[in-house]
């Protein structure tokens, strides 16, 4: 789900709008022009944020972050993990917004064993086999192990941190690969983490034996899975799973599909990007961290 389809959405999308700007031209025009609808919040002052590159210690290195969090006072604690392109300047933006609405924000490289981000690198042609095979092998380098592991560390880093409430529960956020990392924070951290949320999360139910799905039992946190409708067509029996996994753990779970919503559609600088329902799904997010945090 997060591996093919975001590529080969794109190049569908490509195909059918062939005057569309590239992904990383998008992304700078987001970051001139639309960053004052990415930070929107419709009736509500937006707090005032600072943030700072910074570097967490983990059992296998220095995983490079941003770190983001209103100038004053305690806030919950969340952790965002990228999509398969990784740690850039849309996902930045995602944090700024989010610390802007009250939350102390960690957005994670996940790449951080081969290198320092922006990995992929900006500019890269994702059409091109070579850089695609690299990008599979990157992803595939997120082992669940190694998911867990850097989860411990980011959400103890976090909670060490000055601007983060310690007697308040954390969030986690996933985009694409990182929906499924969520549940494995979450499951790795039950004793802290207190919501979590994936959009266009892939490979949330697998006939593997370590298939995200099989540790909702773990879980303390309420959650909201946030489905493109591609993703839904593909494999409508994940959020039917995912339904009985939380109604037999009796925790609290949205899991809707976002309708003409393709897979990729929540960060604003994916060419698929779809406005109206990223902003409804971010509407659920903060109902969700506002009721569980």
């Amino acid at each position: 789900m997060c591996d093919g389809n975001t590529l080969a959405d794109m190049d569908r999308f490509r195909q059918s709008h062939p005057a569309e700007l590239t992904r990383w031209q998008f992304g700078l025009l987001s970051a001139r022009k639309g960053l004052a609808m990415l930070l929107r919040e419709a009736g509500t002052a937006a707090l005032e944020v600072v943030g700072r590159d910074v570097d967490v210690q983990t059992p296998d290195g220095k995983a490079d972050a941003h770190f983001v969090h209103p100038a004053s006072r305690e806030y919950p604690g969340v952790l965002i993990w990228p999509d398969a392109f990784g740690l850039r300047p849309a996902m930045k933006q995602i944090g700024r917004r989010l610390a802007e609405s009250g939350y102390a924000v960690l957005v994670v490289n996940p790449y951080y064993r081969i290198g320092r981000a922006p990995l992929p690198l900006e500019g890269s042609d994702f059409n091109d086999e070579k850089t695609h095979n690299e990008m599979m092998s990157m992803m595939a380098s997120l082992t669940p192990e190694r998911q867990a592991t850097d989860a411990t560390a980011f959400v103890d880093y976090l909670g060490a941190q000055p601007a983060v409430d310690p007697d308040r529960k954390m969030g986690t956020i996933g985009y694409c690969m990182g929906g499924p990392i969520t549940v494995r924070t979450a499951a790795a951290r039950a004793d802290r983490i207190g919501a979590g949320a994936s959009f266009h999360g892939g490979r949330l139910v697998t006939d593997e034996p370590d298939s995200p799905h099989l540790l909702v039992p773990k879980l303390n946190a309420h959650y909201l899975f946030a489905i493109a409708q591609n993703d839904d067509e593909a494999e409508p029996e994940t959020k039917k799973v995912l339904r009985d996994a939380f109604a037999k753990r009796e925790v609290p779970a949205e899991i809707e599909v976002y309708e003409g919503a393709l897979h990729g559609w929540c960060p604003p600088d994916m060419p698929v990007y779809h406005e109206a329902q990223a902003e409804r799904a971010w509407s659920r997010l903060l109902v969700l961290f506002e009721g569980a945090l």
